[in-house]
């Protein structure tokens, strides 16, 4: 099984609207991809002081790499992940992206 973590770094405030859109078509592959198990997001309250630089992120659990990779190519991850890049600190910078293998 595969974790698939994400975390969030905005420009500002402001980037919130096309954050949740891009959540909702994130959230929508449940279902259509095969082996896209669960997806969560929300705001990042950082309670061991860490990672104030993220404000937000998700968690998407597949069973396996096959699974991640046909997330990665459907056309919804690829337009949420242009809003994503597009709203965060530095582009692509302000994104922090890390795989678990887990189970």
């Amino acid at each position: 099984m595969l974790k698939h973590c994400v975390f969030l770094s905005l420009r500002s405030e402001d980037e919130l609207p096309a954050i949740e859109d891009a959540m909702e078509l994130l959230a929508g592959l449940v279902g259509k991809v095969d082996g896209m198990i669960d997806f969560s997001w929300g705001p990042n309250r950082d309670f061991e002081a860490k990672s104030q630089a993220y404000q937000c992120g998700f968690v998407t659990t597949f069973t396996d790499r096959e699974a991640h990779l046909a997330y990665e190519a459907h056309p919804d991850h690829v337009r949420a992940g242009g809003m994503l890049v597009a709203a965060c600190r530095g582009g692509h910078d302000g994104i922090f992206v890390a795989d678990l293998e887990v189970g």
